[in-house]
């Protein structure tokens, strides 16, 4: 599972990680339940990525998380009472959105029809035929 240790950088997969100092951790009162505790302690975390300045992706890299992500890569951790678990909760959530935008899909190779579903196709096409022709008119009443 994709994360940061307590002081590596961020391990987004096998081949990339990226150093905290890329990241801007931002903290803030958080919303929900939680009594008083909620009213005074700044629990809720935001981790802000920017990709465009990110010297631990490759151009390649850069342009493929810019296009499917943005410039600005924003993971947000609220859950839990301490602020500590929330910070760990917002690079976990932020190294799944890198790894999910860094996948290359495998690339397709054309396949042939098999031979039943040739033989599916034509016998659809053959009782469509047959049911547009029951719907003409018989051949000796046109006027």
């Amino acid at each position: 599972m994709p994360g940061a240790d307590a002081a590596g950088p961020l391990r987004v997969n096998d081949r990339v990680s990226v150093p905290l100092s890329e990241v801007t951790l931002r903290t803030s009162r958080s919303s929900g339940p939680g009594g008083q505790h909620a009213n005074v302690t700044a629990s809720r975390v935001e981790a802000v990525f920017e990709v465009d300045r990110s010297t631990a992706l490759s151009d390649a890299q850069r342009a493929r998380v810019h296009a499917r992500l943005g410039p600005r890569v924003v993971a947000v951790a609220q859950d839990a009472r301490s602020q500590a678990r929330n910070r760990e909760l917002a690079l976990q959530r932020l190294a799944e959105r890198l790894a999910i935008a860094l996948r290359t899909p495998r690339p397709r190779h054309a396949t042939r029809p098999t031979v039943a579903s040739r033989e599916r196709r034509l016998e659809a096409k053959r009782r469509a035929g047959e049911r547009k022709r029951a719907r003409r008119p018989p051949a000796g009443e046109q006027d």
